[in-house]
C-alpha cells in the first residue's frame, strides 16, 4: 500500500502566531490566562494548552481576572468592549488575514455597496467581520442566499472558503448587477491545500483528512475530497483509524487542517505504516510475492 503525503501540512502562520502569543503572555504573567472560545479548532491542542495554564471558556462571565487573549478568528467589537469594561488585558492573536477580511468589509460598505461575506453564519471569523462593519454586511453561505440584490455589490469571504464556491457567486452576480467589487480574502495557504486535496483525491483510493471536527478549512478538505469521489475519511487522531478501511487498498493519501499539529500527523502516520506492514505480512502469508 502506498501512502502519499500532501505537501502543505500542519499548522497556518495564522495559527502558529496565535499559539506563540497565548504561551509568550503565559511564560510572562503569574496572572490567569484566558481565551475566549478556543483559540485554533483543533481540541487536542487546546487540551495541552490548557495543561500550560492557557484556560478557554465558552462565557465572559466564567473570567474575573487576569487576561484575555483573542482567538485567531478574531472577536465581535461589543465582545471586545465588554472585556474591556471588566478592566481586563487584552492580547489580539486575531490571524491578520482575518483582520484583512474585516477591513476589506468595511472598506466596501464605506464605498456605498451591498456588500456580503461569503461563509458560514456562525463561524467566529465571519461573526468578527459582520460586527467590524456594525451589522451592514450580509451573510451567504453560496450564490442560492442571494435573492434581492443591488446595482453595485462588493464580496468578501471567510477566509477559509473555497475558490471554486466564490467563482460561482460571482459568476451569479456578474450578469445581474451594474458593479461588483470583490477581494478575494480566502487564505493562500487553505487554496493551495484545497488544490493539493482535489489532485491527492484523483489517484487514491482512500484519502484521510486530518484535524478537528469544528474546524471550516479541515472539513472542507474533506468536502472537497468527497466532490472528487474519493472515499474519505476526516479523523481527529490516529486512533479512530480502523484497519479494516484498507483490506484492499492500494494508495491512501494524507492531508490535514491548518490547525493539525505535527504530532498528530506523525501519530497518523506511523498507525498507517503499521496497518501496512500488517497487511503486506497477510499477503506474503498466502504466497504473493513483491518485487522492486
Amino acid at each position: 500500500m502506498e501512502i502519499k503525503l500532501a505537501e502543505n501540512m500542519g499548522f497556518c502562520f495564522g495559527v502558529k502566531r496565535a499559539i506563540r502569543i497565548a504561551r509568550q503572555v503565559r511564560r510572562e504573567t503569574d496572572e490567569k490566562v484566558w481565551t475566549l472560545g478556543h483559540i485554533i479548532h483543533n481540541p487536542q491542542v487546546v487540551r495541552n494548552l490548557e495543561e500550560e495554564g492557557i484556560i478557554a471558556v465558552d462565557s465572559l462571565s466564567k473570567i474575573d481576572r487576569g487576561y484575555v487573549i483573542i482567538r485567531s478568528h478574531g472577536v465581535h467589537p461589543e465582545v471586545l468592549s465588554r472585556i474591556r469594561e471588566k478592566d481586563l488585558k487584552v492580547v489580539d492573536a486575531t490571524c491578520p488575514l482575518v483582520k484583512k477580511a474585516q477591513e476589506r468589509a468595511k472598506q466596501l460598505v464605506s464605498e456605498g455597496y451591498e456588500t456580503y461575506v461569503i461563509g458560514e453564519k456562525e463561524h467566529p471569523e465571519v461573526i468578527s467581520i459582520v460586527g467590524e462593519t456594525e451589522g451592514k454586511v450580509r451573510v451567504i453561505d453560496s450564490a442560492d442566499d442571494l435573492k434581492i440584490i443591488d446595482n453595485k455589490v462588493g464580496l468578501v469571504v471567510q477566509t477559509t472558503q473555497s475558490q471554486d464556491n466564490l467563482n460561482k457567486v460571482v459568476d451569479y452576480l456578474l450578469p445581474r448587477v451594474l458593479e461588483i467589487k470583490v477581494f478575494n480574502t480566502i487564505c493562500d495557504v487553505t487554496s493551495k491545500r484545497q488544490k493539493e486535496v482535489a489532485k491527492l483525491a484523483g489517484k487514491s483510493d482512500i484519502v484521510i483528512i486530518i484535524g478537528g471536527k469544528k474546524s471550516a478549512n479541515t472539513s472542507r478538505l474533506a468536502g472537497i475530497a468527497r466532490e472528487v469521489g474519493c472515499l474519505t475519511y476526516h479523523i481527529e487522531e490516529a486512533k479512530e483509524i480502523e484497519e479494516e478501511w484498507f483490506t484492499e487498498v492500494n494508495r491512501v493519501s494524507i492531508a490535514s487542517g491548518a490547525s493539525t499539529p505535527d504530532w498528530i500527523i506523525k501519530g497518523v502516520i506511523k498507525r498507517l505504516k503499521e496497518i501496512n506492514a500488517n497487511k503486506e505480512e497477510v499477503l506474503h502469508e498466502r504466497g504473493i510475492k513483491f518485487y522492486n
